[in-house]
């Protein structure tokens, strides 16, 4: 398949961390963007003239046709996701979010879009593997991922049978300036801020980073070059256990820190290295990851100081 031509998108979440970077992105490229998004007035977007912002409760999905205004457009993307941070245990609210997902897909369908693209979770090949293997007990932290993979399960049927193109991309691991959460990277460098110590378990699970720039051109080079019903892992290129990104954070960024790894063992689902491989992404979209990991902590950092 050929690139899609693309003049206009609707992002939901457009507001939130990756959905803002990807926003701008978008308009970057000189592509009109209706950016969708829970508050009256957006905090992390600035005026532009390619982009007209709607508040937009998307659980009904007759508020995103009234939001399009009649307007057709050509893709859809959707970062829109309930208790991402403070609800990611209540199965109440992530099953909300799968079949919100199947709405904003149908509404994609509405308001003449040829593609709708989501935003999964590499959390989803965690839950696999936790609920298909014998004697695990999965921790409640990972309804969040259930809540992503059964989206992406319900979505692909429901697109294949409105005749819309569905790609589903997931993300490893964000981060960069904008992140409010107290997730790895920003607690991390929080500590390294506040010159405490760096205690941390064993941390030889594998893992990946990637910074949320390098995000947002995944997704813009996912909706334009991405293969219709394809799944695309966007990472940084580089997975390797945790451990060496913390060691990496201090010695770039705590010299004189002292650093302590437990012996607690990590008890979860450790995903093979393969799993986080963006050789795909490589080859059908030409993605290349810009930002190391050295240089996007480096910057996060920064960005975090400046905060307080």
């Amino acid at each position: 398949m050929g690139e899609l031509e693309l003049k206009s998108v609707i992002i939901t979440g457009a507001d939130g961390f990756v959905g803002s970077y990807t926003t701008e992105y978008f308009l970057s490229q000189g592509i009109e963007v209706l950016a969708l998004g829970r508050k009256a007035a957006p905090v992390r977007l600035k005026h532009h003239d390619k982009m007209v912002y709607r508040q937009c409760d998307i659980t009904d999905r007759s508020n995103i046709i009234k939001a399009a205004a009649g307007k057709k457009y050509d893709a859809f993307i959707h970062f829109a996701w309930d208790g991402a941070a403070d609800k990611r245990k209540d199965y109440n609210v992530q099953m909300k979010n799968a079949i919100d997902t199947v709405e904003c897909l149908k509404a994609a369908k509405e308001t003449g879009c040829d593609r709708f693209v989501g935003a999964g979770s590499i959390m989803e090949y965690e839950v696999e593997a936790a609920i298909h293997t014998d004697g695990t007990r999965p921790g409640m932290a990972y309804i969040y991922g259930i809540g992503k993979h059964t989206a992406h399960c319900l979505c692909k049927p429901v697109a294949a049978e409105l005749g819309i193109d569905f790609i589903w991309p997931m993300i490893t691991n964000a981060y960069g300036p904008g992140e409010f959460t107290d997730r790895f990277v920003n607690s991390t460098l929080k500590k390294i801020i506040r010159k405490e110590d760096l205690q941390f378990t064993a941390a030889t699970q594998n893992y990946d980073f990637v910074y949320v720039k390098d995000v947002a051109r995944a997704f813009y080079l996912i909706t334009t070059k991405g293969r219709p019903f394809s799944e695309y892992m966007i990472g940084s290129g580089n997975a390797r256990p945790l451990k060496e990104f913390i060691i990496e954070m201090k010695e770039n960024l705590a010299k004189d820190a002292s650093l302590c790894f437990g012996d607690i063992p990590f008890t979860g689902t450790d995903m093979p290295l393969e799993v986080f491989s963006i050789k795909r992404l490589k080859e059908d979209c030409g993605f290349i990851p810009e930002t190391d990991f050295a240089t996007g902590t480096a910057i996060t950092m920064e960005w975090l100081k400046e905060q307080q």
